[in-house]
């Protein structure tokens, strides 16, 4: 593993004073979250494009060339720790957050359900192409089309379910939750490193720290099987949250299994005016950003920089998330 390297978080940790924050805490629905330190960091990414087509020969160029909201890379500075999800929500803590709560689930309550994997659904006969099949009643957090125990991270959730259940889990604790800004998730999921993953810059090495599209995932999508890495992370669909190895911060999945909601809305120009200190994104847009990518995405887009987005009500297969609690 490049960049940061555990021993050297654990040294942090050791030499926190004893009046300072716990290094790991647990909350009320079982959630362990980790102290993430204060920092600087560079955020964004500028690869020149034939480095990418080397790293990816079997990508199109244009691929590479879509990039333009990954620019410039600029300096931010995270001024206050901050506790994060170790892992992502599981099925099991977001049941439970229903069940306490009494909150119905977008998919839900508008009675249109969500999207599923269906192996008898046929993406060229639909009116956009999708790769799931939906938006359908039948699916939802509770189905999203392939078998999920209790701990895989819950899928199909909107926006604005993440956002509902921080605003029910500040009210219990009494601590504020909320979803991490897209600059506190990049600044987790780099560690410390600047390669395209915490774990350098070969995709293949996704493999031991990573659930994203292999060749299990690949058997169900034949015909992107050129973009699948060229091994197998033992799943063909969600894994159990913490099934591959943590970052240097301690965090797990941070590249795939779920995308992850963050607070933002997307900008394509935002990074060339993003101020240094504690960015917070755009002030309106139309769209909320996603990061991480997940069990069915190509590598390429698990990267730490880049950025995907959709409407705060989208209810999708692919996306989850995961909570801040703030330290003050």
């Amino acid at each position: 593993m490049r960049g940061l390297t555990i021993p050297v978080v654990c040294l942090y940790l050791m030499a926190l004073p004893a009046h300072a924050a716990e290094p790991l805490i647990q909350n009320e629905l079982g959630m362990k979250l980790v102290l993430v330190p204060a920092g600087e960091f560079l955020m964004g990414n500028d690869t020149p494009l034939d480095t990418l087509a080397k790293i990816y020969p079997q990508y199109e160029r244009k691929r590479f060339e879509e990039l333009g909201d990954e620019a410039p890379v600029h300096k931010v500075n995270i001024t206050h720790a901050f506790y994060l999800g170790q892992h992502e929500v599981t099925v099991a803590q977001f049941r439970r957050f229903l069940a306490e709560s009494v909150y119905q689930p977008e998919s839900q309550a508008d009675g249109t359900g969500a999207y599923g994997y269906n192996s008898d659904y046929d993406p060229a006969k639909s009116v956009r192409g999708d790769a799931f099949e939906g938006r359908h009643r039948k699916y939802s957090w509770r189905n999203p089309g392939f078998q999920q125990g209790d701990d895989h991270p819950v899928v199909n959730v909107t926006w604005n379910d993440a956002v509902a259940m921080c605003a029910w889990l500040s009210k219990v604790e009494g601590k504020k939750y909320r979803l991490p800004t897209e600059a506190e998730w990049e600044y987790a999921a780099r560690a410390g490193t600047r390669t395209q993953f915490y774990t350098g810059d070969d995709p293949q090495s996704l493999l031991s720290a990573a659930n994203v599209f292999d060749t299990d995932s690949a058997k169900n999508w034949a015909k992107w099987q050129s973009y699948a890495l060229t091994g197998s992370d033992g799943f063909a669909f969600t894994s159990p949250v913490g099934s591959f190895a943590p970052n240097a911060f301690g965090l797990y999945d941070m590249h795939g299994n779920a995308w992850e909601w963050t607070a933002d809305w997307h900008d394509d120009r935002y990074y060339a005016n993003s101020p240094v200190a504690d960015p917070q994104g755009p002030t309106s847009g139309s769209v909320r950003v996603r990061r991480g990518g997940s069990w069915h995405t190509w590598s390429f887009y698990a990267r730490s920089s880049y950025r995907n987005w959709n409407a705060p009500s989208t209810r999708y297969t692919l996306v989850g998330m995961r909570l801040v609690r703030e330290t003050d």
